[in-house]
């Protein structure tokens, strides 16, 4: 695994899904960090989404801890407002200066709001925008902040395997342990395909998302779970989470009170189950060990991440797996 430092220059040129659509309102200041920065998420007065540095020129205020002002952000120390550009626009009590903190490209698709936090020109579209397939109904969206390197915890989503072993108290309770795991590749992409004996379908998509759907009775069962993952890379050893959950069955219980608080409950119960072994496998990296000393063929999908993203960072313009 490449050193952190590294991490920003191959990385940064995507588009990252950083909040849900419906999670940032008329009057929300969301915050958030992406690659060691703290940014803040806000609408305008028609309902656009602007991106700009949560940090006041003035003297370095988060403007989270602010307020929302004629669809400009207010900061909350002395008053200086600032509008979707990242330019101070207000300045109480003394005379206006040409300061601007900087800002964002952003946009919103499939029900999440993206960012480009790279050097080169954006495109115009993120690459392969997730959505909820056809018969599905969105259930939860959940936010959890990890102390773990956003790569590991890819790799950990991108492997079923440790299932039986890691998660036996949750999702996997009762699941045997096969003679063979493996991970069959679909025809259009080399990242994507469904587990094998798992009832399993699941793809990685550049640069960090995990989308699978699961049968949970069978692959044909009638009822089947569809997650996508975002894990984001806040920082050094930090991930924030992204996680939609949604199902083509019981619709009903969508509006049933709270059902939010159930579905974290679920789901950072079975976080906590991958965080010790992925806090110890941080930890052992960090003494200089290595993750890929040995892959095995279940491993397919998590070797070709790590492919995929040592070549981003070295930018190498080809890759295959």
């Amino acid at each position: 695994m490449p050193p952190n430092g590294a991490l920003a220059s191959g990385l940064k040129n995507h588009w990252y899904a950083v909040a849900f659509s419906a999670k940032v309102g008329p009057a929300d200041l969301k915050p958030f960090d992406l690659f060691d920065q703290a940014w803040l998420l806000f609408r305008d007065q028609e309902g656009r989404i602007a991106c700009i540095r949560d940090q006041c020129a003035h003297r370095a205020c988060p403007l989270s801890l602010g307020t929302r002002v004629d669809g400009t952000v207010q900061c909350g120390y002395h008053g200086w407002r600032y509008d979707t550009q990242g330019t101070c626009v207000h300045m109480p009590s003394c005379h206006l200066r040409q300061i601007a903190i900087g800002s964002l490209p952003c946009l919103e698709a499939g029900g999440l709001i993206w960012v480009w936090p790279g050097q080169a020109p954006p495109t115009a579209h993120p690459q392969g925008v997730p959505t909820v397939p056809d018969g599905f109904q969105i259930h939860a969206e959940l936010e959890v902040d990890l102390p773990v390197e956003h790569g590991l915890l890819l790799e950990n989503l991108l492997d079923l395997a440790h299932a039986p072993f890691t998660h036996g108290g949750t999702f996997a309770k009762g699941w045997s342990v096969p003679p063979f795991v493996r991970f069959l590749t679909s025809g259009y992409a080399p990242l994507a395909g469904r587990w094998d004996p798992y009832p399993i379908d699941m793809a990685f998509e550049v640069p960090c998302y995990v989308i699978s759907t699961i049968g949970l009775r069978g692959q044909d069962c009638g009822r089947h779970l569809h997650q996508l993952h975002c894990c984001l890379p806040a920082g050094q050893g930090k991930t924030h989470l992204l996680c939609r959950l949604a199902l083509d069955f019981y619709g009903w219980t969508r509006y049933l009170p709270g059902k939010d608080l159930v579905w974290q409950l679920l789901a950072q119960r079975v976080i906590n189950e991958d965080l010790r072994l992925l806090l110890g496998q941080q930890k052992r990296l960090a003494a200089g060990g290595d993750v890929w000393g040995n892959p095995v063929g279940y491993d397919k999908l998590g070797v070709g991440y790590r492919r995929w993203r040592n070549q981003v960072e070295a930018n190498s313009p080809e890759w295959e797996v």
